[in-house]
C-alpha cells in the first residue's frame, strides 16, 4: 500500500539547525518503518525559497535572493544524508518545474471561482511572511511567534483567495476526521481558529518581486505560503523523471510540521485543495519546539532569530548520526515541546546507548563465543522473555501508524531493559560452571541472541547504521518486519562485535 510522508520545506534565509534535523529524522523513521513492512514509500523534504524573509536576508548580505537560496539549499540538502535520512526527493521551490505547476494549480483555483481582486489593509510579519488577524497580534502590534518583533501595517492591492467559502467544509472535515490533526491539542487549536470565523486571505503580493509570478497578472507574485504549501503536491509530478507519481501517492499519509505553521497547513492547505478539487491529506502531525534554557533560566524556543541553536553537524561529527537520531526522539516526546542540552545528550548516550544497548549486545555475543564457540545453540526460548516480546511488533506498528515515534521507541526500549535484567537474573556465567545446567545456559544464550535480533530489527528505523552493524554480526541482515518476532530468526554462527557506541572522552 503506498505511503507518503513529508517534512515541512525549510526556509533558506539561514542555515539548518537541530530543529530541522529533528523533523527530518522523524519523517525518516516513519518512512523506514513502512518500507520494513513492505509498503511502497515516498518521502519528501526540501527548501522553501521565495518570499520576503529571503529577499530581506539576501539584501542584508549583498547577494541576490537566488544566490542566497542556492547557497543555503545546499546546506539543507547536505543535512539529509548526514542524519542518514532516506528521502526519495529533495524539492526546491525555485525549481522551474515547481513554479510551472504552482501557476497551473492556482489558475485552476481562479477558474473555479475562488479568486478576486481587492485591497489588503492590516498587520503583517516579515519574519513569518504572514498577514495577522486580531488574535495573532501581541502587545504594541508585535508578533506572537517572533516575540516582540514589530508588525508592519500594510496597504496593498492584491488578489485574494476566498477562504471564507470553506468555513462549513472545513468544520465538516474536522468533525468527520478527529485524527486529521494530531496530537489532539493541535486539532483543537486548528478547529478553534476555523470556528472563530474565516476571512479571505491575500493570494498575491504586488510589492515583491521574489516569488512565483501570477500568470494572469505578472505585476504580482503569489504569496509565499500558497507557493510553499503546493510543494507536497507538485513534487510528485516531477520527482521521478518521465513518471507522474501523483495518482500513486496522493493524498499524503502524513505531513510532519512544527506548531508555528499549523494555521497554514490545517486551514489554508485543505481549503486550497478543496478549491482545486483535490483530496486533502490524511493526517497532519504537529510537533512542538525544541527549547534551550535562556539567560533567565526559562525555556525558550530553539530558533535562528534567537541565536540559540545547537549545531547538528557538530553532534554528528563527535557522536555519529544514530546517537543524534536516538536523542531527538528519546529526550523530546514527539508532539510536545522539549528542552535539549549537550549534558542531557551525553547522559543518554552513556547510560542508554553505550551501556543499556551497546553493552547488552557486546556481552551477549561475547558469552556465546566464550561458552559456545560463537554458535547460537539450538534450544527453546525462555518463556518469560517470549511473553515479554509477545505482540511487541504489532504494538510498535500501531503506534507508528499514528506517528507516535517516541512512544514506539519506549515500547522497544522497555525490552532492552528487560533483556539486561534477564542477564542479571539468569547469570549465565554461573550456569556455565555447572555441567548439569548446560541446557539452561543454551536457553539463556539463544534467548539473548534472538531478543537482540528482534530489537535490532525494530530499532533499524531509529538507528539504521548501528543496527545494520549488529544484524551483520548476527548474520541476520534482513530487516523485514515479518522477522520482528522472537523465533523468526535462524541464528547460527555469529561474529564478535566492536562497541556499537564507544565511549567518548570529555573535552578537556
Amino acid at each position: 500500500m503506498p505511503y507518503y510522508v513529508t517534512t515541512p520545506i525549510y526556509y533558506v534565509n539561514a542555515a539548518p539547525h537541530l530543529g530541522h534535523a529533528y523533523t527530518t529524522i522523524g519523517a525518516d523513521i516513519l518512512a523506514r518503518h513502512m518500507r520494513q513492512r513492505g509498503e511502497e514509500v515516498f518521502f519528501l523534504t526540501g527548501t522553501d525559497e521565495h518570499g520576503e524573509p529571503v529577499a530581506i536576508a539576501a539584501e542584508r548580505e549583498g547577494v541576490t535572493p537566488q544566490e542566497l537560496a542556492d547557497r543555503n539549499a545546499e546546506r539543507f540538502k547536505a543535512l539529509a544524508p548526514l542524519v542518514n535520512a532516506s528521502n526519495d526527493f529533495f524539492i526546491r521551490t525555485s525549481d522551474p518545474e515547481h513554479v510551472r505547476r504552482v501557476q497551473e494549480f492556482l489558475t485552476r483555483i481562479k477558474d473555479n471561482g475562488y479568486v478576486y481582486e481587492g485591497t489588503y489593509d492590516g498587520w503583517y510579519c516579515p519574519r513569518c511572511a504572514d498577514f495577522k488577524n486580531e488574535n495573532e497580534i501581541g502587545p504594541d502590534n508585535t508578533c506572537l511567534i517572533h516575540t516582540g518583533f514589530p508588525l508592519v501595517l500594510e496597504h496593498e492591492d492584491n488578489y485574494f483567495f476566498k477562504l471564507s467559502d470553506f468555513q462549513e467544509r472545513l468544520e465538516q472535515l474536522y468533525a468527520d476526521r478527529p485524527d486529521f490533526v494530531q496530537p489532539p491539542a493541535r486539532y483543537n487549536e486548528a478547529l478553534s481558529f476555523i470556528k472563530s470565523g474565516l476571512r479571505d486571505v491575500s493570494l498575491s503580493r504586488a510589492n515583491l518581486r521574489w516569488g512565483v509570478p501570477v500568470p494572469w497578472d505578472e505585476s504580482h507574485v503569489f504569496y509565499v505560503w500558497f507557493d510553499a504549501l503546493l510543494n507536497y503536491y507538485t513534487a510528485l509530478a516531477f520527482a521521478k523523471p518521465g513518471e507522474d507519481l501523483t495518482a500513486t501517492f496522493w493524498p499524503a499519509n502524513y505531513h510532519l510540521i512544527g506548531k508555528d505553521i499549523l494555521k497554514f497547513h490545517g486551514v489554508f492547505w485543505p481549503a486550497m485543495l478543496m478549491a482545486a478539487g483535490e483530496e486533502v491529506p490524511q493526517h497532519l502531525f504537529v510537533h512542538g519546539f525544541l527549547t534551550t534554557k535562556g539567560a533567565d533560566g526559562e525555556a525558550e524556543k530553539m530558533s535562528k532569530s534567537l541565536g540559540n541553536v545547537i549545531d547538528p553537524f557538530e553532534i554528528i561529527e563527535k557522536y555519529g548520526a544514530d546517537a543524534l537520531r536516538y536523542y531527538c526522539f528519546r529526550d523530546v516526546a514527539f508532539g510536545q515541546d522539549g528542552a535539549v542540552s549537550p549534558v542531557a545528550f551525553e547522559q543518554r548516550y552513556d547510560t542508554e546507548l553505550a551501556n543499556a544497548l551497546g553493552n547488552l549486545a557486546s556481552r551477549s555475543i561475547a558469552m556465546i563465543h566464550r561458552y559456545r564457540d560463537g554458535v547460537v545453540p539450538s534450544a527453546p526460548l525462555h518463556p518469560a522473555i517470549v511473553a515479554e516480546f509477545d505482540g511487541l511488533a504489532e504494538r510498535v506498528a500501531e503506534l507508528l501508524d499514528r506517528a507516535e515515534v517516541t512512544a514506539a521507541l519506549e515500547e522497544i526500549w522497555a525490552r532492552v531493559r528487560r533483556l539486561n535484567g534477564f542477564v542479571e537474573e539468569q547469570a549465565p556465567w554461573k550456569l556455565a560452571k555447572v555441567e548439569e545446567q548446560a541446557a539452561e545456559l543454551d536457553t539463556v544464550l539463544v534467548t539473548l541472541a534472538e531478543g537482540i535480533r528482534v530489537i535490532a530489527v525494530l530499532l533499524s528505523p531509529y538507528l539504521p547504521a548501528s543496527m545494520e552493524t549488529l544484524l551483520g554480526a548476527l548474520h541476520a541482515p534482513d530487516i523485514a518486519y515479518d522477522g520482528a518476532r522472537l523465533g523468526a530468526g535462524q541464528l547460527g554462527s555469529i561474529d564478535r562485535i566492536d562497541p556499537l557506541f564507544p565511549r567518548i572522552e570529555a573535552d578537556a
